[in-house]
């Protein structure tokens, strides 16, 4: 018996496709592949989609029509190709973004955006590409911080894209709310405004290339926690809380929130900031005012690093008030805002070693 390419379409010209009628070669179902030894055939017929429901009965029935119109003896082989195109891969938001570092706290008046904010110019002065996001909508403190109250922002054409510019100061790339509201108002917005406001400073800024990208989140958990998860894959959270029983219990809802199931972002530390006073005079001396290590503690009964004890010294908020970081001074605050970086460093390094990348959360209806 000898076979030839023809007889195979012929015999493949009998079999119709019931999702259109047509043969398999009006519909051109069969790909340019056959290949004849001997007594042997093999060839593969083309679907649109991997998941087609006919796929069995028309392997079945091409094995069927070879074997009734040339040989029972011939021995077939049917592929199957899908011409389907792969699924884009979604766009990154920030693709030059290498970390996203969220700074949260259960409650306010820990001192979050002050350990944000000489966070942020710790990292920058190591040599990184820092930028700095305020998300905590209703309580807007960067600008102050990096004395930049008065700031105008200016847009510019990327790409095509007119993307805002972040304004830069020692260092770091910052944007925050309080440059597009009246700072001597409060900001009066229901949760969905808010929401919008982020997340056109997240996308509709040109952050460019960064290292860090550090979140000064809202106290508390929000609807703002919920944008921002749903709109970056935050690589980690670092947890700020005072030694206080109070702030402590806040601080576990906190990191709770964020290792609960649908969010799943690791927790790369917890900062212990006023954890001791030092008069400037003795600074051997420690006084414990707001309560002894409550830091440490929990950060021994969660399991998670503890990054760092902060003092509490009266220059760290006159620095915030004159609009300089403490972060940029000398002394023992300085050293400890650095000796954080160093940490955050460390902890980003081992999550990424340890764990895959964080996902974007999905909300489903």
């Amino acid at each position: 018996m000898q076979l030839y390419p023809s007889l195979i379409t012929d015999a493949l010209n009998t079999v119709r496709y019931p999702g259109n009628g047509k043969t398999l070669i009006e519909a051109g179902m069969v790909e340019d592949d056959i290949r004849i030894d001997g007594d042997s055939v093999s060839f593969s017929l083309i679907f649109d989609k991997p998941t087609d429901p006919f796929i069995k009965s028309m392997k079945r029935a091409a094995e069927t029509a070879i074997h009734t119109y040339i040989s029972p003896d011939v021995k077939v082989t049917v592929n199957v190709v899908s011409h389907q195109p792969a699924p884009l891969k979604p766009t990154p938001v920030l693709p030059g973004v290498k970390n996203i570092i969220g700074v949260s706290s259960g409650k306010g008046g820990v001192g979050k955006s002050t350990v944000a904010s000489n966070l942020a110019v710790a990292l920058a002065a190591e040599g990184y590409k820092v930028g700095l996001l305020d998300a905590d909508i209703f309580g807007p403190s960067m600008p102050k911080m990096f004395g930049i109250e008065d700031e105008q922002l200016y847009i510019h054409d990327v790409d095509g894209r007119q993307l805002i510019i972040p304004v830069e100061r020692y260092g770091v790339k910052l944007l925050s709310i309080g440059f597009v509201v009246d700072k001597e108002k409060a900001v009066l917005w229901r949760g969905s405004m808010a929401s919008n406001a982020l997340k056109q400073l997240i996308t509709d800024a040109d952050w460019g290339e960064l290292d860090y990208f550090v979140i000064d989140m809202p106290p508390g958990t929000s609807d703002i926690h919920l944008t921002l998860v749903q709109t970056l894959p935050i690589t980690g959270v670092v947890v700020v809380t005072t030694p206080q029983e109070v702030a402590l219990a806040d601080a576990r809802k906190g990191i709770a929130m964020f290792k609960e199931d649908k969010v799943n972002v690791p927790i790369l530390g917890l900062v212990e900031n006023m954890a001791y006073f030092t008069p400037a005079e003795h600074p051997d001396e420690r006084y414990y005012i707001f309560g002894k290590e409550g830091g440490i503690r929990l950060a021994e009964k969660l399991g998670v690093r503890l990054l760092a004890q902060i003092p509490l010294v009266a220059s760290i908020a006159d620095c915030g008030d004159a609009g300089k970081p403490v972060a940029l001074t000398e002394g023992i605050t300085a050293h400890a805002f650095a000796h954080l970086a160093h940490e955050v460093i460390d902890a980003v390094a081992e999550r990424n070693r340890e764990l895959p990348p964080t996902q974007k959360v999905e909300l489903k209806h």
